[in-house]
């Protein structure tokens, strides 16, 4: 195999550690406590650092609600303090590695990253009857989350795609972020790997759902 064809390959597969997102983000969404306590010491296994763990638990409040991260959040404390009395010193990984902007900085900085994930503007008519959510939408997720650079794009859209897989009723979501995430690098053979990874871990109607939603991309992008 030659080096471009390794590359090329190396493309169409998740890593390992990007592998083990998908059941932490996916239990995490859906509350399983006991399924999502398995996640995180597989994904601590697996290479995922303190820091990543951690990033992807803040960002599940998002979209799954603050009452859902803080369980899962706590679980990961109980997660780390077992390992440690186990003698497993996990990898604590890196904070931020530019302070987040504010005010003004913020907005702008959100709706760029928010124009860069989508490929385009975000605009429409639910934001002109609510420009409040559009405010939230581009200031904090957008802009407070998104600009913390120790966990990569790529990653946040695994975890963003998996956890909404978890929920039903956010098929519109779930589609977005499928097409966020090709925007970002991931190739269908990757999402489509995230399917098998959900049914694997025991959610096939979250696989359905991220199947489907990729298929229409797809589709969409084939016209």
């Amino acid at each position: 195999m030659t080096h471009t064809q390794a590359t090329a390959r190396a493309s169409e597969i998740l890593t390992v550690p990007q592998q083990a997102i998908v059941p932490i983000a996916a239990f995490a969404a859906a509350g399983d406590i006991a399924k999502l306590s398995t996640a995180l010491n597989q994904g601590l296994d697996a290479g995922l650092t303190v820091s990543d763990a951690k990033e992807i638990l803040v960002q599940l409040y998002a979209y799954a609600g603050f009452p859902r991260s803080l369980n899962a959040l706590g679980e990961l404390m109980k997660v780390l303090d077992a390992r440690k009395q186990r003698g497993i010193e996990d990898a604590p990984g890196h904070a931020p590695s530019r302070p987040i902007p504010t005010g003004e900085a913020l907005l702008t900085a959100g709706t760029i990253n928010q124009t860069k994930l989508s490929g385009g503007p975000v605009k429409g008519p639910l934001f002109d009857f609510a420009p409040a959510i559009d405010g939230y939408l581009k200031t904090h997720l957008f802009g407070d989350i998104f600009e913390r650079d120790n966990l990569d794009w790529q990653s946040r859209e695994l975890a963003t795609v998996s956890m909404l897989s978890a929920l039903s009723g956010v098929e519109s979501q779930l589609q977005a972020h499928v097409r966020i995430s090709m925007n970002v690098g991931l190739s269908a053979s990757q999402v489509r790997q995230l399917v098998r990874l959900l049914a694997g871990s025991g959610l096939p109607s979250a696989a359905e759902r991220v199947e489907e939603a990729l298929n229409k991309q797809l589709a969409a992008t084939a016209k």
